[in-house]
């Protein structure tokens, strides 16, 4: 039988420290216990202050520190939750932020039920989603490199003749540069160095990342993915270690919400009015929905890449993948036709792709293994 929950405790977690509170059953107010040091330890001693584990439920904000403590809590028995920060309903007019009321209003709001769990990963997914970001990481710090090198060369007025940088001929040709100077020359071998460097890395990560989803839970989902136009394995890995278990959503337009890609509402009477989108959720994911959408701009086909990848589907899957095809890139230039902005095209047809991901998720059995 379900133990009642009788003390409701809400932890303001910081890398040094942690903020408690308790709402007790009932209507009776809130109150702070106190603060402490970050320390698994002195966090259980403090909770066994209040009640046994059973009748307890322990609630946090999602933040930099991780599922550590989470999961430190469960072993012990605690009913622990991890709460997504952008879903905590917050008092019109209240300016006042403290470690002291944060943690005292996470548990009054969750004596009320207010407040919405964020899907906690096993360590295995959140190794590969780690190794994913990490790749993110080195794209991001490459562009910046590129970045840097580019504009050294524009500020001694040197120009690549080609249309297209970056390329093999690119790269020779970046070799073969000769400066008079002794120290710009140093400058401009270190900005290529890093360049060269950069390039290393996110290869070294691009391998580890496609050879990490063999034998993953989630594998079947991340092959059936790649089905889709735009959504090549590192994109599929990146997308199902961010969003996790696509099963866990009954319905496709939830994992729109999920993913902050559904437009804000703000309505009054007969007067409706939608504005941008929310942007709640998983910024990562929503991220490489909004980059694989951009490939629904040109006319639907199966290329050779796509072919290689759908060979060994289904065919429900190849059907979905398809369809998908047809209808987003149909709304791509019917949207584009009327003027709209390529930006808010592009968010329209993520926000669709969203739910031919839930599609193909289901398809494939994306209850994990």
């Amino acid at each position: 039988m379900e133990q009642v929950i009788k003390v409701h405790v809400g932890l303001d977690v910081h890398k040094d420290s942690i903020a408690i509170a308790v709402a007790e059953a009932g209507r009776s107010p809130g109150r702070p216990i106190g603060q402490i040091v970050h320390d698994v330890a002195k966090l259980l001693k403090a909770l066994a202050r209040l009640g046994e584990p059973e009748t307890m439920h322990v609630v946090y904000e999602a933040g930099p520190t991780g599922y550590g403590l989470q999961r430190a809590l469960s072993a012990k028995g605690y009913r622990c939750e991890v709460i997504a920060p952008s879903l905590i309903p917050r008092r019109a007019g209240d300016r006042v932020k403290t470690d002291r009321r944060d943690c005292l209003r996470l548990a009054e709001l969750s004596r009320a039920g207010e407040l919405r769990a964020v899907w906690i990963p096993d360590r295995g997914d959140e190794a590969i989603r780690d190794l994913s970001r990490a790749r993110e990481d080195a794209v991001n710090s490459r562009t910046q490199a590129r970045h840097q090198l580019k504009a050294f060369l524009l500020r001694h007025e040197i120009r690549y003749g080609a249309k297209t940088a970056w390329t093999r001929s690119f790269y020779r040709w970046l070799g073969e540069l000769n400066f008079g100077d002794p120290s710009s020359q140093v400058a401009f071998t270190e900005y290529h160095l890093a360049v060269q460097a950069a390039d290393q890395r996110l290869q070294r990560l691009t391998t580890a990342l496609t050879a990490s989803v063999s034998g993953w839970r989630f594998e079947s989902v991340v092959q059936a993915l790649q089905a889709l136009r735009g959504i090549d394995v590192v994109s599929a890995i990146g997308l199902v270690a961010e969003i996790g278990d696509i099963a866990r959503f009954d319905h496709p337009r939830k994992l729109m919400a999920y993913l902050g890609l559904v437009p804000s509402e703000h309505s009054s009477g007969d007067r409706v009015r939608k504005g941008s989108i929310t942007k709640t959720g998983n910024a990562h994911a929503r991220r490489l929905l909004t980059e694989a959408a951009w490939n629904y701009r040109f006319t639907p086909r199966i290329g050779r890449a796509a072919q290689a990848r759908q060979e060994s589907l289904a065919e429900p899957i190849k059907s979905i993948a398809w369809t998908a095809q047809l209808r987003l890139s149909g709304r791509y230039a019917r949207l584009n036709a009327r003027g709209v902005h390529h930006n808010k095209v592009c968010v329209a047809v993520a926000r669709e792709l969203a739910g031919f991901v839930w599609a193909i998720a289901q398809a494939s059995g994306a209850q994990p293994r």
